[in-house]
């Protein structure tokens, strides 16, 4: 990373310098970060020690939690750190880090939510099947898969950034270092690694929707023609929260990734940032428990348990 030398830290502009804001700001993104943690980290733990939900499903779910804390972890404390400091300076190498983990994280979430639309096809359209096809390894592989696999994916894109040379600007409209603003700063002919993070975004975003949405086609195809409204009712109750929680991901992070990168404004740039970085990690607990009645039983059972304790 040669043009180190050129830039050596970049400054987060998303929110704004003054200083009643920025205390404002940094008690609105504690309060997020902390029902994030919340949130998240009661599912994890009510699956864990609930036996009768140790099912792929669950195991899938509690995966995507760990994801989800990851994910708002990467960029909100730094952000909050920043208001509380009255600074908004982020190292080169921070924000290197940001860009790496924050995409294998987000590329990690969304090939999770990609086979958590497998396992509920397995289980909705394969019935008979589905211990057999579902096993406990079978569900371990396919979890450190999508860890994994998008470790090789963050650094390819990770490196296609950070190859540039940032020389016009330092100063980044956003509240943390995302790919799109910093090509808006690189000095050398960005075109081409324009091109290669669209066309990496569009093939990750493609194949995994394309998946999900088989997946939800053969799933709705077969819960229709089910004559029980019980069990009809029992699938849409569990497929419904996966589907509002990938439409939502997809399309904000489809937004400020899918779109060339000056076509629309700082303020608009910085609300689908927030759409897709911030908000999941915080509704994701609640679309996924609102309608759930095994896990909402489980909480019951745990709160009750921990104030005998």
């Amino acid at each position: 990373m040669s043009n180190q030398s050129t830039v050596t830290e970049f400054l987060l502009l998303g929110f704004s310098d003054t200083r009643e804001l920025q205390i404002f700001h940094f008690m609105v993104f504690l309060g997020i970060y902390l029902a994030a943690m919340a949130g998240n980290f009661l599912i994890i733990v009510v699956i864990a020690v609930s036996n009768h939900l140790h099912t792929p499903m669950y195991f899938f779910l509690m995966n995507l939690s760990i994801l989800d804390l990851s994910t708002i972890s990467v960029t909100l404390p730094k952000s909050m750190a920043n208001f509380l400091l009255n600074t908004t300076v982020i190292s080169y190498s921070g924000c290197a880090a940001q860009v790496f983990f924050f995409h294998v994280f987000g590329a990690a979430d969304l090939a999770l939510l990609t086979v958590m639309a497998y396992d509920r096809y397995i289980a909705i359209c394969k019935p008979l099947y589905y211990k057999t096809i579902m096993k406990r390894t079978t569900c371990i592989c396919m979890a450190a898969s999508a860890w994994l696999s998008c470790i090789p994916y963050s650094a390819l894109h990770t490196g296609n950034i950070f190859r540039l040379s940032f020389c016009k600007s330092n100063i980044i409209d956003q509240f943390f270092c995302e790919v799109p603003q910093l090509l808006k700063l690189s000095c050398s002919d960005s075109h081409f690694s324009e091109v290669g993070v669209l066309t990496f975004s569009f093939l990750l975003v493609i194949i995994c929707f394309a998946f999900i949405s088989m997946s939800y086609i053969q799933i709705f195809t077969v819960v229709l023609r089910t004559p029980v409204k019980e069990k009809q009712r029992k699938a849409f109750s569990t497929c419904i929260p996966h589907l509002i929680v990938v439409s939502m991901f997809v399309s904000t992070g489809s937004f400020a990734y899918l779109k060339p990168v000056s076509s629309s404004s700082s303020a608009l740039d910085l609300t689908a940032s927030l759409l897709y970085s911030v908000l999941p990690p915080v509704i994701n607990p609640v679309i996924y428990t609102m309608r759930n009645n095994d896990i909402k039983a489980a909480m019951k059972i745990f709160f009750k348990f921990s104030l005998y304790m």
